[in-house]
């Protein structure tokens, strides 16, 4: 299981937990970052660097955002033509400029 960001990430994209991902496993979405579940390596680097403790452990993880996570890399996601998968880092990819449709209800609100 891969580390999990939760809903306390919506419109905080300060990027510590970026700068600090040994396989750059965490990608931005419009206003949420996702960690790629297939990529993060569970070592927890990013644990002490988010600015407002929306990074949790896999077995402390609400499952709903587990599979929000899991859902921005599986999913046709709007304005896309294929889900993102595992791109093999995030480094090498542009923000995605969309969320998923969790996060998007979420900031409707």
């Amino acid at each position: 299981m891969a580390y999990v960001i939760n809903e306390k990430c919506i419109n905080e994209l300060d990027g510590s937990c970026v700068d600090v991902c040994p396989v750059d496993c965490i990608y931005e979405g419009l206003t949420k970052r996702y960690i790629n579940p297939d990529e993060c390596i569970d070592c927890g680097a990013c644990l002490p660097e988010c600015p407002v403790d929306a990074i949790a452990a896999p077995n402390k993880a609400d499952p709903t955002w587990t599979q929000d996570n899991a859902a921005f890399f599986s999913t046709v996601l709007p304005g896309r033509t294929a889900p993102l998968e595992s791109p093999g880092g995030a480094g090498g990819t542009d923000p995605t400029g969309v969320d998923t449709p969790l996060v998007t209800d979420w900031t409707k609100e």
